[in-house]
């Protein structure tokens, strides 16, 4: 798809949620949204998503680079070059123990075929979703994050991101984060444009994830 394409199928996406939620079109008017850069990468984006868990932007992005630098800067470790390193070495990244060995387990998966990327463009977002919780280390948040922002998937609704529930509590007014049952009735408005429309309420408070 050419890069008019892309934008003329986004303009419509955001043309049906400005349509079906008055609420959430509000907010639209006022953002620009930042182009989303595609990742070929699968592994290094899961491998990421790893290390950024429970961690702010920056703090993520200086464990990043000292992580990758420890492999001599190449581009990004590969699965094997990773599980030919010690827990000791990892550390001086500044990763804990916990989110070294949840790397070596997608490592380990990735390198003994356990794990197939190239199956994925042909499987259903619940059967991605089944194929990466079953790491240990990759819980369904992260599954989905990598279902929006690796493999763009357009239609994903995320409930257990706690910036969503922030953005939901302050744009449609409750008192608190909305229930589960109830942020699934007001996002079922944007079918099949879920993904943009968390990309938009992620952006109303803060830089956007991508």
């Amino acid at each position: 798809m050419t890069r008019t394409a892309c934008q003329k199928k986004e303009s419509r996406a955001m043309q049906h949620l400005q349509a079906v939620d008055p609420i959430l079109g509000a907010v639209i008017e006022k953002i620009t949204l930042e182009k989303r850069k595609p990742r070929t990468n699968y592994f290094q984006s899961l491998v990421e998503e790893i290390i950024s868990q429970q961690l702010s932007g920056r703090v993520t992005d200086v464990i990043t680079e000292r992580f990758i630098g420890l492999f001599d800067n190449a581009p990004f470790p590969t699965p094997d070059s990773i599980l030919a390193r010690s827990d000791e070495e990892l550390r001086k990244a500044g990763l804990s123990y916990q989110k070294i060995s949840y790397i070596k387990n997608v490592s380990r998966a990735v390198s003994a075929g356990e794990l197939d990327f190239k199956k994925f463009p042909a499987l259903t977002d619940e059967e991605i979703i089944a194929s990466l919780t079953q790491i240990k280390g990759i819980g369904r948040w992260t599954a989905e994050m990598f279902l929006m922002f690796t493999l763009g998937r357009e239609d994903i609704f995320s409930y257990g991101d706690l910036g969503l529930k922030n953005a939901m509590q302050r744009i449609y007014g409750f008192r608190k984060h909305p229930s589960k049952k109830t942020a699934e009735r007001i996002s079922k408005k944007w079918h099949p444009h879920r993904t943009l429309a968390y990309r938009y309420l992620w952006a109303s408070i803060k830089p956007s994830p991508d």
